[in-house]
């Protein structure tokens, strides 16, 4: 249905005031048509919310922007804001609650069952960006020694409150993790067949204190809608599951954009964000790259004599360092990208330099033909450069293609260089590149012109 007659259809029911009859058109609804109703019409998010069922109301709060979940939790009443938060999975509700104030964290808190906040204290308490925080508690394991009619029997008794039942956990007396079985292998094998017999003890599992990027990795590589996490000593403690992992993929690729950009990354939407708190994200860069524009002017001065003697050469300067700097965000973002999947590492440095010497190489060859065919056709319309214009169109080929490969280097090398040095390789963003470009670019620009012009315009 589309959205515009969805949201004329609930501006007629919400008039009626019928509660059943709202509840009915609501619970009859695709849930992420529900969560598209709420942000158009935002007015009625806490009324929507609280006239659907829970179980409902849970599956829409979990998929909406941090944002509009907070507003509601602080509109709704106190006996739907429990109700609600009970009945979310353990790790949405960990999600959402690690982005409020801890005062605000210790009220919700309160309003949870004494189980549900037993197991949501035990995830707040692994480290931040943890797999631990992801986890959820709610799975099906089973024994060894279990029949596969033992199996189903306990996927029928508790795999409606499991987050997924696609895979079975095997664990051991000591509560470790044997093996995970897929549901369809119960399903063919015979009521009377073991466990045992059908592990392979080629399980895959997570560890609640490694980096949720790990996560991701092993999702892509292994191609499962869930994982186990287990402790330090194997003992299985939950599982994440590939929704999880999406939601971590995209904050993860938000983060590396804002810093690539030459901004350190937001922890709120845009619009959300304290204008002091965006300020001072973003002043920190900029400071840096105007200490690295004064170095540039230090660089011009220092030409200042040779620029007043062949002014034509300050024509060419926003051409030579931009060129430089461009290559340079070329490579850099390749290069951040490439070691984000996992493409390469820092020991493949030296095939990386290769390629950019290449690459930059016919690259600056290209730009250096077409700079030289331009001073050219101008010098036939204008003879603006004189009887040295091969000189000088020899001068900004040269430059060109010396800065492009300057500018490929520095900026493919850069971010293998700060993840040596254990830094955020997104942390050599494309301004950062391009300013550092922009100092050596102006050095080489000028040194081929003195080694070309001198004696005859220098």
């Amino acid at each position: 249905m589309p959205l515009e007659v969805m949201q004329e259809q609930f501006e007629e029911v919400i008039h009626s005031g019928d509660p059943l009859q709202i509840r009915d058109f609501l619970d009859h609804q695709n849930i992420s048509d529900i969560a598209d109703l709420l942000y158009e019409l935002p007015e009625y998010e806490s009324q929507i919310i609280a006239a659907m069922s829970i179980h409902r109301a849970s599956g829409v709060f979990k998929i909406l922007e941090f944002p509009t979940q907070k507003r509601i939790i602080q509109t709704l009443p106190p006996s739907k804001t429990a109700e609600l938060l009970n009945e979310l999975p353990p790790d949405d509700r960990t999600d959402f609650l690690e982005e409020l104030p801890s005062n605000v964290v210790r009220e919700l808190i309160k309003l949870l069952d004494n189980e549900e906040r037993r197991i949501t204290l035990s995830l707040l308490g692994y480290p931040e960006n943890s797999v631990g925080r992801l986890m959820t508690p709610d799975y099906v394991y089973i024994y060894e020694n279990n029949t596969v009619q033992q199996v189903l029997d306990t996927v029928r008794r508790v795999g409606k409150n499991s987050e997924t039942i696609d895979v079975i956990y095997v664990i051991n007396d000591k509560g470790e993790l044997l093996d995970d079985i897929r549901i369809r292998e119960f399903i063919l094998a015979t009521p009377e067949t073991r466990v045992l017999e059908l592990m392979d003890n080629r399980v895959i599992a997570l560890n609640a204190f490694e980096d949720q990027e790990l996560a991701n990795e092993a999702f892509k590589m292994n191609n499962r809608v869930a994982l186990p996490v287990v402790s330090n000593s194997n003992k299985l403690l939950g599982i994440v599951t590939i929704d999880d992992i999406l939601w971590v993929a995209s904050e993860e690729f938000t983060e590396d954009i804002q810093k690539i950009g030459g901004t350190e990354a937001l922890e709120q939407p845009y619009l959300e964000m304290p204008l002091f708190k965006l300020f001072k994200k973003r002043v920190v860069w900029l400071m840096v790259l105007f200490v690295g524009e004064l170095m540039t002017i230090s660089a011009m001065h220092r030409f200042e004599d040779d620029i007043a003697r062949v002014v034509v050469l300050a024509t060419f300067i926003p051409l030579i360092i931009s060129s430089g700097g461009n290559s340079g965000s070329q490579a850099a973002t390749l290069i951040i990208q490439a070691m984000a999947l996992r493409e390469l590492s820092i020991t493949d440095w030296w095939r990386i330099m290769r390629r950019e010497i290449l690459s930059g190489i016919m690259l600056g060859l290209t730009l250096c033909i077409m700079g030289m065919t331009v001073i050219l056709i101008w010098q036939a319309f204008t003879d603006n450069f004189g009887e040295y214009y091969m000189s000088i169109a020899f001068t900004i080929g040269i430059s060109l293609t010396g800065v492009v490969l300057w500018g490929s280097l520095v900026g493919s090398m850069l971010p293998l260089i700060l993840k040596k040095l254990g830094a955020d390789p997104a942390a050599s963003s494309t301004p950062f590149v391009a300013t550092l470009v922009d100092v050596t670019g102006l050095i080489i620009y000028f040194s081929v012109a003195f080694a070309i012009l001198s004696g005859k315009l220098l």
